[in-house]
């Protein structure tokens, strides 16, 4: 590989200085010969920036008049990063040493490599994946996400059965790896988005400018989660929906845009039943809320939409039916041939390539 190129670990945070005294030494503890850590800092008042200046006198802070949370907080931060490699990592990250290493040199190893992120493990349970992101993820031909390893709240066990490099539709905000000239080609995380499926956005663009994202199981990390919003908060359902929706009108062409919205809006009033018949009134309002501000929000994206698919790998079936309906709840039971294609070597490993789930 020769020289390793020069790294930059940007962690936005705002008001988490307990999380950042868990984590940040770990960061600060990486064994790379190349690296920098910048800290974007959304305004906190916790004394955030006192405690890295006194205990990590080397980490560059950014400082920021107010939150932006994470898309304006990164964004606003990038400029002032020096690596030809970016690293967007969440403060309730815990990395082992070695963790750079194996990133840069897959995405290194080609040079339409733009995205690649670790296998995300749980912080207090090594042996298990992580919600966000996991083993990395894909959208289903609906725009849901799931990954390998995670599929809606159901999270494996690792026993190494995810551990093959991979092509993957989407990579992990939680760690990010990004090639900057990469970003210099698509922009930067749709600030539009605010919080949730923002890199989703951004590897879709990615792969629509031809580059690839990939996972890179060699390095793992553990993340604490939960951090921002949690998982049954109404505002959390809100923030799903709504992006969900302008990341479909947005990546696909008009006509697929068409032909999907209308299963998808049955999908959704499903849902907004469901939550009803559970005693959930918020989260059913959220639901109808989302809708309604996505369509407000979607005139800006009217010129940047796409003429033609992508050729990334999305699940050619609906991964709600084959959950809830199949009982498929491990990412190894859905059918491989159901990906759509890309270059054999690229191709998404699951167990099986037939319609029917494994014995």
């Amino acid at each position: 590989m020769g020289d390793l190129p020069r790294v930059s670990i940007l962690i936005v945070s705002w008001n988490a200085l307990p999380l950042l005294k868990k984590c940040l030494p770990s960061v600060a503890a990486t064994q790379y010969p190349n690296f920098e850590i910048v800290l974007a800092d959304n305004a906190s008042s916790d004394e955030t920036v006192k405690w890295v200046k006194a205990q990590f006198p080397k980490i560059k802070i950014v400082q920021h008049p107010e939150n932006w949370a994470f898309c304006k907080g990164n964004n606003e931060a990038i400029p002032h990063t020096t690596g030809e490699i970016i690293v967007l990592l969440n403060n309730d990250v815990e990395v082992p040493p070695h963790w750079l290493t194996p990133l840069v040199k897959r995405m290194m190893s080609q040079p339409t490599i733009a995205a690649v992120q670790p296998k995300i493990l749980q912080f207090d349970q090594h042996d298990r994946f992580e919600y966000a992101g996991a083993s990395g993820g894909f959208i289903d031909r609906f725009g849901f996400p799931f990954a390998r390893g995670r599929l809606f709240n159901t999270l494996e066990q690792d026993h190494g059965q995810y551990d093959d490099p991979s092509t993957i539709f989407w990579a992990s905000g939680a760690a990010l790896m990004l090639r900057r000239s990469a970003l210099e080609q698509v922009g930067l995380l749709d600030e539009r988005f605010w919080m949730h499926m923002e890199e989703i956005d951004l590897c879709w663009r990615l792969w629509h400018h031809g580059w690839q994202v990939w996972v890179e199981p060699a390095s793992a990390v553990f993340h604490i989660g939960g951090g921002s919003l949690p998982s049954d908060n109404p505002r959390k359902t809100y923030f799903n929906y709504r992006n969900n929706l302008l990341l479909l009108y947005k990546n696909l062409p008009p006509s697929a845009w068409r032909l999907l919205f209308p299963l998808r809006a049955v999908i959704d009033g499903i849902a907004l039943l469901r939550a009803l018949g559970m005693g959930k009134p918020k989260q059913a309002l959220a639901i109808v809320q989302a809708y309604r501000d996505a369509h407000q929000m979607k005139k800006p994206y009217v010129h940047q939409r796409p003429t033609t698919n992508t050729p990334a790998p999305i699940y050619q079936r609906s991964i709600v039916f084959d959950y809830f309906l199949r009982g498929w709840h491990q990412f190894s039971q859905l059918p491989k041939a159901r990906f759509k294609s890309l270059p054999a070597s690229s191709v998404p490993i699951a167990a099986n390539d037939s319609e029917q789930p494994p014995a």
